[in-house]
């Protein structure tokens, strides 16, 4: 990738970025903090970084190659998250792990964190967490990609970079910039309604804003120590729960579906209904076995296995009951389901139920062809032929996921984590989760300062699907 390219986009991001800080800096000089000057600095610093890189490129733009996207959209994740950490380090006093991790975590929409004291904490902070998870959710890339069409700028390299499962050859429209632009228009739209919904239901406005986007990112970021256990209400969970399905859903279906005016779109996706269908059976297990523990039995039962199943299938991992300490096998049950994820193109983390359909139709077609050893008939989904590279991705991908998943558990017994905490830390951060098992259950905040720094690695990992990043560690890719 040319060098002035990468200094233009570099320098776009930036302002991007520091244009993003307006609402904070807003919100810090209404509460009368003292951090004000800090988020005015800030926000000046990086607009004059971004202003500077861009400025002597701004006439030199160039098409962008397929390579290039991976290029960008893995620098810009890492450069991002980088410096998103910088308010978390200044304004915080943590250490650069702890800061590091924080602010990952929130771009990621993973939801883990290693604060504590929320309910005290500056009303800055506190949304700056939460717009990070939103601005991640959507993607930082994507939000680009509205934009740098209207300069010049052909994003369709970005955006494909950026899109997760191997079904990512739909556009909406001829060009990429409209594309995006919907999709945003979407993302803000939702957004708006669960805001609006939550505030009905009791929030106050500000709870309300910042739970509409960790809900529909699926982030899971909090404005309370006790996550959704603080508001006590059936309704505001009810509401959680509906949004976060919705953020779990591809938002392509939700453009098409207001398109046509239609539920239609929904129906005829066969992803979309095996997520369902994963849902529901879900949540029937988990109420028949949780039922008697604690006060849970009868709607109780049912109210947190539905709520429980959501938050972690989604990755959102909000908090209501303590599903880490629920009875027999339910907790590791609950962080299998978060390895099958939501749908791809949206904006749910794990492996994804397009893979894990793709697997299963194929697993059925083997053992058919050895039932009738002439047998003739290709991999089909949604009554699309899938060529045999979808499916050679889709195995090449579960083979690196389980790798990945056993060295990184290892790595966390080595660094002093118990079988059980290491495989929720690691299940949590590929998975994009929140919450982990054992001493990760509510916080990393204990966790040795290399592996809060491998961890912020392995949400990185997750969110950009493994191949993103990895793919420029080949020889190959920079030989081509």
């Amino acid at each position: 990738m040319r060098r002035p390219q990468l200094q233009q986009l570099a320098g776009l991001l930036l302002m991007l970025f520091a244009a993003s800080l307006l609402p904070v800096l807003l919100l810090s000089l209404s509460d009368h903090e003292t951090r004000s000057v800090a988020w005015a600095s800030f926000a000046a610093l990086t607009a004059a970084a971004g202003l500077a890189l861009w400025w002597p490129e701004r006439h030199g733009i160039q098409r962008l190659r397929a390579r290039d996207g991976f290029i960008v959209v893995a620098l810009f994740w890492v450069l991002l998250s980088l410096l998103s950490a910088v308010p978390f380090y200044v304004l915080l006093d943590l250490t650069l792990d702890e800061a590091l991790f924080e602010a990952v975590s929130g771009f990621t929409t993973t939801g883990a964190t290693v604060l504590s004291g929320l309910d005290r904490m500056p009303i800055s902070i506190l949304y700056y967490r939460n717009q990070l998870q939103w601005l991640g959710g959507i993607g930082m890339i994507v939000s680009a990609v509205a934009i740098l069409p209207m300069i010049g700028v052909g994003g369709m390299q970005l955006l494909r970079a950026e899109a997760s499962g191997p079904m990512k050859d739909d556009k909406l429209t001829p060009r990429i910039g409209k594309t995006a632009q919907h999709l945003w228009g979407i993302y803000a739209g939702l957004t708006g309604l669960c805001a609006l919904a939550y505030l009905a239901a009791g929030m106050s406005p500000f709870d309300a804003v910042c739970h509409a986007m960790s809900t529909l990112s699926t982030g899971g970021f909090s404005t309370h120590d006790a996550s959704f256990a603080y508001f006590h209400s059936d309704a505001i969970e009810s509401i959680a729960v509906i949004f976060m399905l919705l953020g779990s859903v591809p938002f392509t279906l939700h453009y098409m579906a207001l398109h046509q005016r239609s539920i239609t779109p929904y129906r005829k996706h066969g992803e979309t209904i095996a997520f369902l269908v994963v849902v529901i059976v879900a949540v029937a297990l988990t109420a028949a076995l949780v039922t008697g523990y604690d006060h849970l039995g009868g709607f109780e039962a049912w109210r947190a296995a539905a709520f429980a199943v959501v938050t972690v299938i989604t990755s959102t991992g909000y908090m209501d009951e303590d599903f880490t300490q629920w009875p027999n096998v339910l907790p590791t049950f609950l962080f299998y389901i978060s390895c099958i994820g939501g749908c791809a193109g949206s904006t749910a983390g794990g492996i994804k139920v397009i893979r894990f359909v793709v697997l299963a139709r194929n697993c059925a077609l083997q053992i058919e062809r050895l039932v009738h050893p002439t047998l003739v008939r290709p991999l089909k989904h949604d009554e699309r032929i899938l060529p045999d590279k979808v499916t050679d991705a889709v195995w090449g991908f579960f083979a690196l996921y389980v790798l990945v998943f056993a060295l990184l558990m290892t790595l966390g017994m080595i660094g002093g984590l118990d079988q059980v905490s290491a495989f929720g830390a690691t299940a949590t951060t590929l998975n994009n989760l929140g919450p982990g098992l054992g001493t990760t259950s509510l916080s990393f905040a204990t966790v040795a300062p290399w592996l809060k720094v491998l961890y912020s690695f392995a949400m990185l990992l997750g969110r950009l699907e493994f191949f993103t990043l990895l793919v420029l560690l080949h020889p190959a890719f920079w030989r081509s």
